[in-house]
Parts: C-alpha cells; structure tokens; sequence
C-alpha cells in the first residue's frame, strides 16, 4: 500500500508532457578578415522538441473514448440534479404562494440547465461514439466506407 492510486476528477499525469530529447540547432556567422564594418552578423537558434506520448494510435483513441465517457456521465448527472431543483421549485411555488413568482423563476432556470445538461451529455455521447470508431480504424478492424 505503499503506492495508492488516488482518481481525482480533473487529474493529470506530471510525467506525461514530458520532452524524450531535445536538440538545439543554431548558426552563427563572422564576417570576413575582422576589418571594421565587418564581425559579427547574426546568430539564429532553433529547439525540437521530441514528445514521448507513450501510446500508440489506438490507445490515444481508447483514452479519447474514455474521456468522453466520463463528461458523458457528468453531464447525465446534472441533468438529473437541475431536473430534481426544477421540481423542488414547482413544488415551493405551490407550498409559498408569497414568494412564487421567485420560485417560478428559478423553476425555469433550473429546466433550462436541465436541458443544457441533457444536451451536452448528447453530444459527448456522439463524441463518444466517433472516438471509438477512430480506435477501431487505427486498430485495423473495421473499415467504415461512407457512399457520399
């Protein structure tokens, strides 16, 4: 237990980023016999930058799939959580007529995000799903071959 492995909902990997080698090229140039007007030109430096991904095509994709799962779910959630505070404020609505306006106001913000939320979930939801076609086609498995 030496080595416990905590999942934190926005968590990244340090040693992920991190560069394999790095190479600097650079020139520099002297002009002629070191006379006056002559010397010193100009001096260019260039860095490359190799990344060390550490996964292959179809992992990436699979981590892609699995990324969009996870917002997938989060976005279901608040859906269900806007959706439950709309009916809180129906019901408050009815229960507090003083204040009913306030809580018809709120009731329609709350479905609104209920709605919001339902719609990104749908669209993670597709996102999803061409994440898992890419890793399929990057497997080698199936071939999707579209008429138009």
């Amino acid at each position: 237990m030496a080595e416990e492995k905590h999942h934190h909902l926005f968590h990244r990997h340090k040693d992920e980023d991190k560069p394999a080698e790095e190479v600097v090229y650079s020139d520099t140039s002297y002009g002629g016999d070191g006379g006056y007007g002559q010397g010193y030109s100009e001096s260019t430096e260039a860095v490359a930058v190799a990344y060390d991904t550490g996964a292959g095509e179809y992992e990436r994709h699979k981590k892609e799939e699995k990324e969009h799962k996870h917002k997938e779910h989060a976005g279901e959630v608040g859906a269900l959580a806007a959706g439950a505070f709309a009916l809180y404020e129906k019901h408050q609505a009815k229960k507090d007529p003083e204040h009913a306006h306030r809580h018809k106001i709120e009731e329609e913000i709350a479905g609104a995000v209920a709605v919001g939320s339902g719609g990104y979930a749908f669209h993670e939801k597709h996102e999803r799903k061409d994440a898992k076609k890419e890793a399929e086609e990057a497997e080698g498995g199936k071939k999707h071959h579209h008429l138009f």
